[in-house]
């Protein structure tokens, strides 16, 4: 008798593969603004959450303190970031994404997206709609997993 395989199991295990592959591929797509991985991902975290205490960045994006440090202060010498006071604690600094460097995440989500068009031309017509009818759910765990 064969063992039952729980159907969850397997959707979130081809789920999760088929995303590790496509993250693979879709972070190495632009070929504009090339900066570093934790760079971009500081950018991109403060493009939807800016303006974050250093602790806060640290934690989401799983680096030291001093790393984080270091790389503020490039971003900021080179105007993607800037620092501010905390207005409600005195002690802290908030840092805040700049036009310049939303700018840079906005022209690399727009290369991106030229780049993914050319993918969408190589599917069936049924696949371009399974993956418009599934956009609303995947849209839906993306929210769930933002708090991260």
């Amino acid at each position: 008798m064969k063992p039952k395989t729980d159907v969850n199991e397997m959707i979130v295990k081809d789920f999760a593969m088929v995303i590790e592959d496509f993250t693979r591929i879709f972070i190495r797509l632009p070929t504009i603004e090339k900066l570093s991985f934790t760079t971009l991902s500081v950018l991109h975290t403060l493009s939807h959450k800016s303006p974050m205490r250093l602790n806060d960045l640290i934690a989401t994006e799983q680096v030291t303190q001093s790393a984080i440090t270091q790389l503020v202060t490039r971003l900021e010498r080179d105007g993607l970031v800037e620092r501010k006071p905390d207005p409600s604690d005195g002690r802290a600094v908030l840092v805040h994404i700049t036009a310049l460097g939303a700018g840079i995440i906005d022209s690399r989500r727009s290369d991106r997206m030229k780049r993914i068009a050319s993918f969408f031309e190589g599917l069936a017509p049924e696949e371009r709609e399974a993956i418009a009818s599934a956009l609303p759910a995947l849209t839906h765990l993306a929210q769930l997993g933002r708090s991260l």
